[in-house]
């Protein structure tokens, strides 16, 4: 049997990167289950604990400004310490606060745990995106980054029936214990397994070193300050926010008020509406398959690939918007989810391609400046969850209901998915900082960028 360990340098390539990616994975489908079972549970607690729509919009935005406050500073301690050791510990946090979400009777309760978990959750995904960048060579990201993505989705799909399930049984306030179990298992699994650098982890042999693109001799920790003046009038990070704000935007419309859109609009009841949620999910998470593989094939193949990211997130966009337009205007609710769907895979597909983006333009600040996107879009996202709780709410004190009181808000989101398709019309790829292992790969050639602006070859 061929030497696995790293002796023999005509092993096979071992596979230890795609056991990281197995963690990551179940990291994603974790975070998202326990963010969205909230939304599940909306219902109960506007019942249980006499909340109005605009009160449960304030818990929804005390937890995401949280999280978009903290994603640089937990982005860039896993910059300084590495993900091994910050992961594990928001993954604990995020849970503790999950399962405290439980033991609420009021709303500043809710605010104060709902923030706490947000600040838990911050600095998952730019710790994630460090991750694929030093364990996967650039031609494998993008295909991971899809996997990862859709992982997500998978937590959302079963998060949704399940979810609805146990609020059935036991209530809403075990559900939230019971999820808030599974994160406290997966750290305990990856602080074993995982290292920092391949070239550390007995488990990856010379062939799959060779392979990600790394040396034996493990990657020198550098800590310098980010250029905040070279990112400042960046235009690929201008771009990219404005991307993500939109985007955000319109997903956390999902994420937070649909499940309550089909409950108290189209007259579906408590478990039905976990089936239906799942279904977009689905939706959602193959469409982050399919953008995983064609920013694969953009990265790889094409001599102009600013202009294939232009057209591949600008079209996205406006098929997405075209889809949601025609959702709202249908009277049946499967046929409304079914075009809900097809708009959430579109929007979907687009999110490999923004982390491709940003982890070429980030260099050795990947974990940071991924931070400052993300937060950038937790403004969009928070501005959704508000505006639907402030909207609807107005809409029911002119006394309407229903979907007089729910329809319009779908206009809204149709604008924001034609901007969001603007943004990545006007996307350009320019360089922030080079990534010292990124260029000692290349040859010691600082290049401008991985992902080459148009007309320049790879």
């Amino acid at each position: 049997m061929p030497d696995l360990s790293g002796g023999d340098e005509f092993a096979r390539p071992s596979r230890a990167r795609w056991v990281v990616l197995a963690f990551l994975c179940a990291l994603s489908a974790i975070l998202y289950i326990d963010r969205i079972c909230f939304s599940q549970a909306v219902t109960a607690l506007e019942t249980e604990l006499k909340l109005t729509k605009d009160d449960i919009s304030w818990v929804m935005v005390a937890f995401t400004v949280a999280y978009g406050v903290f994603e640089i500073p937990v982005g860039r301690w896993g910059d300084r310490i590495g993900p091994r050791r910050v992961l594990p510990r928001i993954a604990i946090c995020w849970s503790i606060f999950t399962a405290l979400t439980g033991a609420c009777f009021g709303l500043w309760q809710l605010i104060v745990v709902r923030f706490l978990f947000g600040m838990g959750e911050a600095g998952a995904y730019p710790n994630t995106a460090r991750v694929l960048a030093r364990w996967f060579p650039e031609e494998e990201r993008a295909r991971a980054q899809g996997r990862l993505l859709a992982a997500s989705q998978v937590g959302l799909i079963l998060a949704m029936p399940v979810a609805a399930w146990v609020i059935e049984l036991w209530g809403w306030r075990w559900m939230f214990v019971a999820f808030g179990l599974l994160g406290v298992l997966w750290a305990t699994a990856f602080y074993a397994w995982f290292r920092d650098d391949p070239s550390e982890h007995p488990a990856v042999n010379d062939a799959e070193r060779e392979q990600i693109g790394v040396s034996r001799a493990p990657a020198v920790s550098r800590h310098d300050p980010i250029p905040w003046a070279l990112v400042r009038w960046n235009p690929s990070i201008w771009s990219l926010c404005g991307s993500m704000v939109c985007g955000a935007f319109n997903s956390y419309f999902y994420y937070s008020w649909f499940p309550s859109y089909l409950k108290q609009a189209r007259g579906v009841e408590n478990l039905g509406s976990g089936w239906l949620m799942a279904v977009l999910y689905s939706g959602a998470a193959l469409g982050m398959l399919v953008g995983g593989a064609l920013t694969g094939r953009t990265v790889q193949n094409s001599l102009r690939r600013d202009a294939a990211a232009r057209l591949q997130g600008g079209l996205a966009c406006v098929l997405a918007a075209a889809s949601l337009w025609l959702a709202v205007r249908c009277e049946s609710a499967g046929m409304l989810v079914a075009f809900a769907a097809f708009s959430a895979a579109c929007m979907a597909s687009t999110q490999p391609l923004f982390w491709s983006c940003i982890i070429n333009v980030s260099g050795r600040h990947v974990g940071s400046l991924f931070g400052l996107v993300n937060m950038a879009g937790l403004l969009g996202a928070a501005s959704s969850q508000r505006f639907v709780g402030v909207f609807t709410s107005w809409r029911e004190q002119q006394g309407l209901t229903g979907r007089a009181q729910w329809d319009p808000v779908f206009d809204v989101y149709v604008v924001a998915l034609l901007i969001c398709g603007a943004c990545w019309a006007i996307y350009r790829t320019r360089f922030v900082e080079p990534d010292p292992v990124s260029t000692e790969q290349q040859g010691d050639v600082p290049q401008e960028s991985t992902f080459a602006p148009e007309g320049t070859p790879a």
